[in-house]
């Protein structure tokens, strides 16, 4: 997150994703000449990224620096094809960039619509849960709580998928490739974090983590970025075993933070006979709430 400290006009989130996009960029990859002599620096100088941008070296390191520059979409088209970003990662640039900022504030309530509830209620085999803001659990079915863990039982601040991820060891064991889950959900936080540089939450969130997890420090000074809306996870889960998911992620129109994610299996695989066993384990459960509902504006 950036600091208000750091000076007036000051962008730490502007500066270190620039740094952290030139340092993986060899000159050799950007198609300049090799030069003589030691390189002082990983990957790419500020006045070459300036001279494959087009723009004057002085510009650049201002820039760079997170000092405030009015910043055109053709600088930073220059400067995204210069450091050969990707989709996601040119949208990650535009928002720290040029980024609305104010006083460190909470976001408004983000309450699930009774019309999603009732999608959850329905798929009453297959995983299901809504995230909010942060990866906020706003909403999962017994599928989900089965799946992760009971979020029903948490405390309200507790309820969030990143620090399910990090702080809940029962995730390392769940996820079979459990660095490359984690790494996936830090990337997509840093997203967020450049939508929502002044969340009150997020800053907190990123703090606690940051103290209390080696791996999240190291992986949130990466400055990667990345969307994921589908894809297959591989699961060891301790009641059923061995099962591969795969997930579909659907944004809410009302709320772009807001998305519904589901998990299915293959017909016919042993995965689905898996999702079965849950689905017959997590019917047997203590009766209660369907959904883990969750209100941002909740204090307790």
């Amino acid at each position: 997150m950036s600091d208000p400290s750091s000076g007036a006009g000051a962008n730490a989130e502007l500066r270190e994703f620039l740094r952290s996009r030139r340092a993986r960029i060899t000159p050799e990859e950007a198609g300049l000449p090799v030069q003589p002599g030691i390189r002082r620096v990983p990957g790419l100088r500020r006045e070459e990224v300036a001279q494959l941008a087009g723009v004057s070296v002085d510009y650049y390191v201002r820039l760079e620096r997170g000092r405030s520059v009015n910043v055109s979409q053709t600088v930073l088209d220059a400067l995204a094809r210069a450091l050969r970003l990707n989709d996601t990662e040119r949208s990650h640039l535009s928002d720290v960039a040029r980024p609305t900022r104010g006083r460190s504030r909470p976001m408004p309530p983000q309450r699930v619509r009774p019309g999603l509830y009732r999608v959850l209620d329905l798929l009453s085999e297959t995983p299901a849960l809504i995230l909010g803001c942060r990866n906020d659990v706003l909403a999962a079915n017994k599928m989900a709580r089965a799946l992760y863990t009971d979020f029903d039982a948490l405390p309200y601040r507790e309820r969030n998928m990143v620090r399910f991820m990090f702080l809940d060891e029962a995730a390392r064991g769940l996820y079979v490739d459990w660095e490359s889950a984690a790494r996936g959900t830090v990337a997509g936080l840093h997203l967020y974090a450049g939508r929502h540089p002044d969340d009150a939450r997020l800053a907190e969130l990123v703090g606690e983590l940051s103290l209390r997890d080696r791996d999240f420090r190291r992986w949130w000074a990466d400055h990667d970025v990345h969307r994921r809306t589908y894809g297959a996870k591989d699961y060891h889960h301790p009641l059923v075993g061995d099962l591969t998911l795969d997930y579909e992620t659907f944004r809410s129109d009302g709320d772009p933070d807001q998305v519904l994610g589901i998990h299915t299996a293959e017909p016919g695989s042993s995965s689905e006979q898996a999702l079965r066993l849950l689905a017959a384990w997590a019917g047997e459960a203590p009766s209660g709430p369907r959904v883990a509902g969750l209100d941002s504006s909740d204090t307790t």
